[in-house]
């Protein structure tokens, strides 16, 4: 669950994101004193190139110069989500259906809160993920942390993605 300084943050940055033509995945902010604000974005096809990163880290800069959301001095880290990402939206536990994740819930499903298993599917805002222990259904809003699991089938497909 985002921050508040990152849901903040997010309202601010997203507008310009999505107008640079790029989608916002997660904004995180890290540490106290000089916080690093971390900023995955993609490209629609999911593409990032360097160039991107960088298209993005200027736009981003000015932004923050202009507004001036966070007082102290902070370092800024623009990038994609990379191929073991983090799960963040709905759509994300959808495109990603038949490949492995790890989920982490706030409150315990099942006496427990961490899972690890293979995506099944988005039905409003529930996940299904099928576990060693059977189907769980989690709630989008108890989801503390998803992120994909590096797996061969993650990996092929990524490549397959590439050459498309």
């Amino acid at each position: 669950m985002p921050s508040p300084m990152e849901d903040k943050l997010a309202e601010l940055l997203e507008p310009a994101i999505e107008g640079l033509g790029f989608e916002l995945v997660r904004i995180s902010v890290q540490g106290t004193g000089k916080p690093t604000i971390q900023v995955m974005a993609e490209r629609p096809d999911r593409t990032m190139v360097v160039e991107d990163c960088a298209k993005l880290s200027r736009e981003i800069s000015t932004i923050m110069d202009v507004e001036d959301p966070i007082s102290s001095e902070y370092v800024l880290e623009v990038s994609s989500p990379g191929i073991d990402r983090p799960l963040t939206r709905l759509k994300d536990f959808e495109d990603f259906k038949g490949f492995d994740a790890k989920l982490t819930t706030r409150v315990m499903v099942d006496g427990q809160r961490r899972f690890k298993g293979k995506l099944l599917g988005v039905s409003g805002e529930i996940i299904t993920v099928q576990t060693q222990e059977g189907e769980k259904e989690l709630e989008l809003s108890n989801i503390e942390k998803a992120k994909l699991v590096l797996t061969d089938a993650l990996v092929a497909a990524s490549l397959k993605g590439q050459k498309e």
